[in-house]
Parts: structure tokens; sequence; C-alpha cells
């Protein structure tokens, strides 16, 4: 079992920087891949990011297209966390964003992840 609980969320203007954090529970945060995803209103959840967990190749990283260039997700496994750096935030970006943890090598498949955050509000005002 994992607990995730997203934070960093809040209010602000377009163009201007957020990270959010997910902070895990328990021993095995380091065996899931982890993934960022967001639901704004109306709309259907929807892949931001994702991060592998340690591979023989290295880490692998995953973005929406949306995203890509403005976004970046990094974990730190001493730690048992996983972040969002949110730059050049749009209005477009505002949603609740929720942090997710999957046993595949990494996913951007709603469905493939097991444990699911409480979610946290982000809002880019023009």
């Amino acid at each position: 079992q994992v607990e995730l609980v997203e934070s960093g969320g809040g209010l602000v203007q377009a163009g201007d920087s957020l990270r959010l954090s997910c902070a895990a529970s328990g021993r095995t945060f380091s065996s899931y891949a982890m993934g960022w995803f967001r639901q704004a209103p109306g709309k259907e959840r929807e892949f931001v990011a994702a991060i592998s967990r340690a591979l023989i190749g290295g880490i692998y990283t995953d973005y929406a297209d949306s995203v890509k260039g403005r976004f970046t997700i990094f974990r730190d496994n001493a730690k048992n966390s996983v972040y969002l750096q949110m730059n050049s935030l749009k209005p477009e970006d505002t949603a609740v964003y929720y942090c997710a943890a999957t046993s595949a090598s990494r996913s951007r498949t709603a469905a493939n992840y097991i444990y699911w955050g409480q979610g946290t509000q982000v809002t880019v005002s023009s």
C-alpha cells in the first residue's frame, strides 16, 4: 500500500512558476514509476508527465506535448517524493493535479496507475 499526498498548488499569474510535490508513504516508493495527471473542470483527466523507476539504462521521463519544455518531473527516492516543476504557466494549465504510482515501467494511461493522491489545485490567471 502506498499513500500519496500532493502539495504546492496555488493561484499564480500567467508566466509564473510552481513546484508541485508528492510525498509517498511506504518503503517501496523506489520500485514504482510515478506520474502526474491533471483534470480541468468539465474535462477528462489527462496525462502530464511520468518518470520511471531506476532501470538498467537509467531513469526515463515522458511528457505530454502540451507541457514539454515547460514542465519537469523528477524524483528523490531518499525522500520518497516526486516533483513537478512547472514554468511559464498558462491559463490552460489550470486544473487539479494528481500524482500516481504504477508498477509499470512508466505509462501515459491513467488506468495503469494503482495509487493516487487527492490532488492539488493549480489556478493560472491571465
